[in-house]
């Protein structure tokens, strides 16, 4: 009878000691769904992201826009393994992390980050990485040199991306003040939109961009890019709870919701101004809606994210036109506009959005609306402005050692020709 007592007492014992005995063993399905959403956000911006810019510029560039997507995305990977992922995310100061995990020192198989492998973590952020300064190529389409492209892309990861990013998910002064931003609102969209209007400006307008409209080559590529950036946000705002489980199912909802209203809202807006509405206006209403929910994504329910969806689609739209023909900048494909005014507006959004005490517009946080709000302005701010500066340092860098810009006779010829020798199309 004793023996039995101690024999049920042991087993009892061990399985309450259980999880902590497998404590260093990764989560089977967190890492499954981390790993599924990794793939999601790469396949935004190959072939998602350089299908969508590929098709609104012109044809003779289309093989240009197409190769600097694919080829930052190697840079980006190479560049993320040699520094970037140490930088960003080992501790280091409020401002920039280490270089103890450069060329991921001490990063084996059973290193872990959380319940996952944290190659699977590293991984995932690499993704995010990878599609900011791609984010940027819509802000000088056709025409920077495509080296010029590589050198600046390369060192904006290092000098912008990086250091942002452990200000807000790697420990950095941001996350210590309490800033939220669940898959890059800050991060990714407001630095990518504000680099996007620094260069456009710097580089100035593409060649009778007043005068002759320029007008997107082929709509059924950038439609095609769409679908594919809405259906792998899902990677990016749900694979950002690092796990799979209602916080996950939540992000994926609130950025279906939010994209479905963007893009609403912003063709019926073309309807009303304009007469009709266009294919174009959808996909880039949908593009708001995405990038204004995603740092609400994992704090805000339902219908907060039908009201962020729709603020998006009409102040993102009002600030396109804006841009383009009042201040007649050539932010060719509008990143700022939409990513960086969305990146914003979502940002500031879920510093009201995600408080519980909303009624049916609650969000999933117990947080004071004025002092969350005042958090996420400063982190706002602070981006903005870092960015912006560090951008045009950069900029007149790499202008001071290549050239940005090409000559006027290489851009009416096209990039695909005069940086490729090559065609997008045989015709």
């Amino acid at each position: 009878m004793i023996r039995a007592l101690v024999s049920s007492a042991a087993l009892i014992a061990g399985c309450l000691l259980a999880p902590s005995a497998f404590a260093d063993t990764p989560d089977s399905g967190h890492t499954a769904w981390v790993l599924t959403a990794t793939a999601l956000v790469l396949f935004m911006t190959i072939p998602g992201l350089a299908l969508f810019y590929g098709g609104l510029v012109r044809s003779k560039n289309v093989l240009s826009i197409l190769m600097q997507c694919f080829v930052i995305t190697s840079l980006m990977s190479i560049l993320w393994l040699v520094a970037g992922y140490s930088l960003a995310f080992t501790e280091g100061n409020a401002f920039i992390g280490g270089l103890d995990k450069a060329l991921f020192a001490g990063v084996g198989q059973d290193s872990m980050s959380g319940s996952l492998p944290e190659t699977a973590f590293a991984l995932f952020q690499l993704t995010f990485a990878i599609i900011t300064p791609a984010l940027i190529v819509g802000g000088f389409a056709e025409r920077m040199r495509f080296s010029a492209v590589l050198v600046f892309s390369a060192l904006w990861l290092f000098v912008v991306y990086v250091p942002v990013c452990h200000w807000v998910w790697g420990g950095g002064w941001l996350s210590a003040m309490g800033v939220k931003d669940f898959a890059g609102g800050i991060v990714v969209h407001i630095t990518a939109g504000t680099a996007a209007l620094v260069a456009a400006m710097m580089l100035g307008n593409r060649r009778g961009f007043m005068e002759t409209p320029m007008m997107p080559h082929n709509m059924t590529l950038t439609l095609t890019g769409a679908g594919m950036l809405w259906v792998g946000w899902f990677g990016f705002n749900g694979g950002s709870a690092l796990a799979a489980n209602g916080d996950a199912a939540m992000a994926m909802f609130v950025t279906h919701i939010s994209a479905s209203a963007g893009a609403f809202v912003w063709l019926s807006a073309e309807w009303i101004k304009y007469g009709k509405p266009s294919a174009l206006g959808a996909v880039t209403g949908m593009v708001a809606g995405l990038g204004t929910i995603t740092p609400a994504s994992g704090f805000v329910g339902p219908a907060g994210a039908l009201v962020i969806g729709i603020l998006a689609g009409g102040i993102c739209f009002v600030a396109t036109n804006y841009i383009k023909r009042t201040l007649r900048i050539d932010d060719s494909l509008d990143v700022f506009p939409v990513h960086g005014v969305g990146g914003i507006l979502g940002t500031l959004l879920t510093g009201v959005f995600a408080s519980s005490a909303l009624g049916i517009f609650s969000g999933q946080e117990s947080i004071d609306i004025g002092t969350q709000l005042s958090a996420q302005a400063i982190g706002v701010v602070a981006t903005l402005i870092y960015t912006a500066v560090a951008t045009m340092i950069l900029l007149w860098l790499t202008d001071r050692l290549i050239g940005n810009r090409v000559s006027d006779e290489d851009e009416q010829q096209g990039l695909d020709i005069v940086s490729h020798n090559e065609r997008g199309y045989d015709l």
